[in-house]
């Protein structure tokens, strides 16, 4: 370079790049917890013991798709490098392995639950009826587990291809039929609370399949890669610590929910599926940040990668005070939409205010996730989820103590949320996350 002469300023990737990817991955995020509501309005409307048993077993039941988000980000993370470095095959190779250990795990799980159900029920529950309800839903729900972590490790290599198209399809698809199907199995069929168990099952089997056949058309090699394996597990290792500690959280809140009663129980379910909705719609921008950021690594791009970061920041802040504008003006209607009970409406007037205005946080929060996971910074996030959590937490468990019903648990995931905040804006401004190469050392 001659003297004078200054390098171009590092490009991040353009709006159109972030929608391009963002909005089929949008689509993808939201089909689950759109069919989750229309679920938990299906199922609200046979009373009060059955919306408490779903919300029982639903957060049971979120080891699931909780292990399925960290077979995702863990093979984008890995596998978006090795894409971003020229490597296709070895970015679909990542995907092979996940798949396996996909298997393996929801085996386990489908497994463990059928003897496990009843018994971690009745130790998160406070009431026999709704203990019987959850575990009864349980034992059919998690036949779909194999399933739903096999669509886990597929959207994770398929997003770190820049592949968000056929994701939203094959999701989208199977997910349409159980909304279809979940009605008709409660109502006419008459199977009642265990019919929207098969029908999430379903759903999941759908997906599960669409993705196995998309993997075999990329025609690599399918066997068992040990090495590769042990990395991607190592890996992800972080990321199941974070998992546990979210887990921890909703365990919590859902514990506590209970034994301030069913209609607080109820409301928590109801108030907790719109949160998961916004959440995973939000995560949309994240989805985008793990492509686009591991890419700009892997191909030895730093400084595009920081102005990347930054453009996403904005756009998470954006997309979540949208949020916040559409669920002001669905308040009036909601509360009917999931159940005609009184006590539950009463107690989700405890919930609105929280979940409106930690919209704008999330936004920002998730995008800054997809920056960090799709830069491999996998051990700051484990540390900074636990720290973040842990601060939350004593408001949850207090509320026991002083009576704070659902303001106490809600004022808790606040807490959370704001120390997380913080915590990501300080690693995103000391750039330490950004390390290059296919690999991160």
């Amino acid at each position: 370079m001659t003297s004078g002469t200054t390098a171009p300023a590092p490009q991040p990737a353009s709006y159109r790049r972030i929608a391009a990817l963002a909005i089929p991955a949008l689509v993808v995020l939201a089909a689950e917890p759109i069919y989750l509501l229309i679920d938990t309005a299906v199922v609200g409307h046979l009373g009060a013991v059955p919306l408490a048993g779903l919300a029982l077993g639903g957060v049971i039941m979120g080891l699931a798709p909780l292990i399925g988000a960290v077979l995702a980000y863990g093979t984008t993370a890995r596998a978006a490098r090795r894409f971003g470095a020229g490597d296709r095959a070895g970015a679909v190779a990542e995907g092979v392995q996940g798949t396996w250990i996909a298997l393996a795990a929801g085996l386990a799980m489908v497994v463990a639950f059928q003897f496990l159900a009843g018994p971690v029920a009745g130790l998160m529950g406070d009431d026999p009826a709704v203990e019987s309800a959850a575990a009864e839903w349980l034992r059919v729900a998690v036949l779909g587990a194999p399933f739903l972590l096999v669509a886990g490790a597929g959207q994770g290599w398929m997003r770190a291809v820049q592949d968000t198209k056929r994701p939203m399809w094959f999701v989208s698809a199977s997910f349409l039929f159980s909304a279809i199907l979940a009605p008709i199995l409660v109502y006419p069929v008459g199977l009642g609370l265990v019919g929207s168990a098969w029908a999430n099952a379903v759903a999941q089997a759908i997906s599960g399949v669409l993705f196995l056949l998309a993997l075999r058309r990329e025609r690599v090699p399918l066997r068992l890669d040990w090495t590769l394996m042990s990395k991607q597990l190592v890996a992800n290792g972080d990321l199941i610590i974070r998992g546990i500690a979210f887990q921890v959280s909703s365990f919590s809140a859902a514990a506590v929910a209970a034994r301030v009663g069913t209609a607080a129980l109820g409301a928590h379910q109801i108030g907790m599926q719109l949160w998961f909705f916004a959440a995973l719609a939000l995560d949309a921008v994240a989805i985008a940040g793990q492509a686009l950021i591991g890419a700009d690594l892997g191909a030895g791009r730093p400084e595009a990668a920081r102005a990347s970061a930054r453009r996403l920041t904005v756009v998470g802040f954006g997309y979540g005070t949208v949020f916040l504008l559409a669920v002001l003006a669905l308040l009036p209607v909601l509360p009917d939409l999931f159940t005609s009970e009184a006590a539950v409406h009463e107690q989700l007037g405890r919930v609105w205010p929280w979940l409106v205005l930690l919209l704008p946080v999330a936004g920002v929060v998730f995008a800054l996730d997809g920056v960090l996971i799709g830069a491999g910074d996998l051990r700051f996030m484990r540390n900074m989820t636990v720290v973040s959590i842990a601060s939350g937490l004593p408001f949850t468990w207090l509320t026991l103590v002083f009576g704070w019903g659902l303001t106490g648990i809600w004022g808790g995931i606040a807490v959370y949320m704001l120390v997380r905040l913080g915590l990501l804006l300080w690693r995103l401004r000391s750039g330490a996350w950004a390390v290059t190469g296919a690999e991160r050392g």
